[in-house]
């Protein structure tokens, strides 16, 4: 794994807890399930997902290692989005390494995808809460529709901030809002409290997202672990472009649209929308955007009482949003 950020050390244990079961779950038939699904599993991830629902659970005074253990289930339905996502979007990288689907072909790719999320099924069942599947389930279906929406709007220059919203909630925010609220199930926290931490992993899946469209305009491709410019290659046409394209003259529109229309733009194409972008304030529209909603998390926590758990939650919502922007 990546360097831990300072403020998750005092969880170390809990992170062990969730790398060891991640490995013990994921014990397969075939050793090419394994291979593949490692390939991104074990390549790098700081395990936010299983970890929110530990923290989630702790906060609302589960004492015992059981939430880190069946934590996994988010880890891997993560994973499995990635592997399906990259073959949608025909990427060449993840975490910096070529992506699964280069490597084995795609139908291995879609099929361990397909792998992960039974055993996300089978981990769910061994719960024996039944609101737990019921929320598994919803996230299941929320995602896949979050994934439809936006190839079907791929490479449209007409979608409004709300529709990307929407997708967003979709397709990101509603995982870490899960992890969350089952983390708050599994701890048997109050209705209160699982609306709490519901509206800060919500509001955090959010933010999160956001801040990732910022890096795709900001960041190296070492740091990025995927091809700089990736997300617009793909046609995703995400908040910084939204907000720049809605105050443009006709003149830096029209350069934003044929850039926007050509996969194989150049460096320098790419150069010359940032210059666009920064013009107007798209790339400060949406880092705004992302410190409102990490804000929104935070104050979401107010319920709670200062302990570790809920200190770690609300750094978490600034790492979210301040990592390399």
């Amino acid at each position: 794994m990546k360097s831990t950020p300072a403020f998750l050390t005092p969880f170390k244990a809990d992170i062990e807890t969730i790398e060891n079961a991640l490995r013990r779950n994921l014990k397969a038939h075939l050793d090419i399930v394994e291979d593949v699904a490692g390939h991104i599993l074990f390549s790098g991830g700081k395990r936010i997902r299983p970890l929110l629902m530990t923290l989630s659970a702790k906060t609302c005074g589960h004492q015992t290692d059981e939430a880190a253990k069946f934590s996994t289930i988010f880890e891997y339905m993560h994973v499995a989005s990635l592997l399906h996502d990259d073959l949608v979007d025909d990427a060449s990288l993840r975490r910096g390494n070529p992506v699964a689907h280069k490597i084995w072909g795609n139908e291995i790719a879609v099929l361990v995808g397909d792998f992960l999320l039974a055993r996300v099924l089978s981990l769910c069942a061994d719960t024996r809460r039944m609101e737990i599947i019921r929320v598994l389930s919803e996230i299941t279906e929320e995602m896949s529709q979050g994934e439809i929406h936006q190839l079907i709007r791929k490479g449209k220059i007409d979608i409004a901030e709300e529709e990307y919203m929407e997708v967003i909630r979709r397709k990101t925010a509603v995982l870490i809002e899960g992890a969350c609220r089952v983390g708050a199930i599994f701890g048997d926290g109050t209705e209160k409290q699982i609306s709490a931490l519901s509206s800060y992993g919500l509001n955090l899946g959010v933010a999160f997202q956001i801040a990732d469209d910022i890096l795709d305009y900001a960041s190296a491709t070492d740091t990025l672990g995927k091809e700089v410019g990736a997300d617009l290659r793909e046609g995703k046409i995400t908040l910084p472009l939204i907000h720049a394209l809605g105050r443009s003259d006709p003149l830096d529109k029209k350069t934003m649209v044929n850039i926007i229309r050509n996969p194989t733009f150049s460096g320098e194409d790419f150069r010359v929308l940032k210059d666009i972008l920064k013009k107007y304030d798209g790339l400060d529209y949406a880092r705004e955007r992302a410190l409102y909603y990490a804000g929104c998390a935070k104050k979401a926590l107010d319920i709670f009482p200062a302990t570790p758990a809920v200190q770690c939650l609300i750094e978490l919502s600034e790492y979210a949003v301040k990592r390399k922007l």
